[in-house]
C-alpha cells in the first residue's frame, strides 16, 4: 500500500460537480487523515438547535451563531466540540489546553466530557458538531481523483465563521488561483 499524504486540517471544499446532496456546497475541515481513512465536519451547516439546548454547559463558550451544526452524514446523536486556542499555532504538539487536542495549528478538538472551565480561559471561539464525514480506507482519496474537492489550506477563522451560509463562497475567493473564480459560480447553473 502507498503512504497517504496527510491532510489533516486542511480544508475540502466541494467542487460544483459533486452531486451527493449532503455535501452540496460543503466546507469539510479534516480533523483526521491516513492510511486508515479520513474524518471530517462540515463547517458550514448550521442547524435550528441552540447548543445550549443539547450542552447546556458549553454554551456559553460556543461562537455565534450558538447552534449547533450538522458536522456530517454519519452519527448525528454524537456530538464533537472543535475549538481555536489563540496563540497555540506555533506551539508544540501535545501542549495546549486541558482538555483540548491539537489538530492542526491553533485548532483542535475538544473534549466534551470535560469541564467546560478547563478550556473558559483558553478558547477563542468553539463549535459543536452532531455527526461527523468519514471516509474508508482510499475513499477520500478516489473522490479527490474524480474532482469532487478542492483541497486548501485552512485558517482559524474558518472553524468560527459569523455567516456559516457563506463559507463556501468566501474560502473559494480568497484562493490565488483560478478557484477564485469558482465562487462565483451559481446556484443553479441553468438559470445562467
Amino acid at each position: 500500500m502507498t503512504e497517504v499524504s496527510s491532510l489533516t486540517g486542511r480544508l475540502l471544499v466541494a467542487t460544483p460537480a459533486l452531486a451527493d446532496p449532503n455535501f452540496d456546497r460543503a466546507v469539510v475541515l479534516l480533523l483526521d487523515h491516513d492510511e486508515e481513512g479520513s474524518l471530517g465536519v462540515v463547517l458550514n451547516r448550521p442547524t435550528p438547535v441552540d447548543v445550549i439546548d443539547i450542552l447546556e454547559a458549553w454554551a456559553g463558550l460556543a461562537g455565534e451563531p450558538g447552534v449547533v451544526f450538522q458536522g456530517g452524514p454519519v452519527s448525528l446523536d454524537s456530538a464533537l466540540g472543535v475549538a481555536v486556542v489563540p496563540g497555540e499555532a506555533g506551539t508544540a504538539v501535545g501542549s495546549g489546553p486541558l482538555g483540548w487536542r491539537r489538530v492542526h495549528g491553533a485548532i483542535g478538538l475538544v473534549d466534551l466530557e470535560a469541564p467546560p472551565e478547563l478550556l473558559a480561559a483558553a478558547v477563542g471561539s468553539l463549535r459543536i458538531f452532531a455527526g461527523y464525514a468519514g471516509w474508508g480506507p482510499g475513499q477520500l482519496e478516489e473522490e479527490l481523483t474524480e474532482g469532487a474537492w478542492y483541497v486548501v489550506e485552512s485558517e482559524p477563522g474558518d472553524v468560527s465563521s459569523p455567516v456559516p451560509e457563506q463559507l463556501w463562497r468566501s474560502v473559494l475567493r480568497r484562493q490565488r488561483s483560478e478557484l477564485a473564480m469558482v465562487a462565483t459560480y451559481p446556484d443553479d447553473p441553468t438559470l445562467n
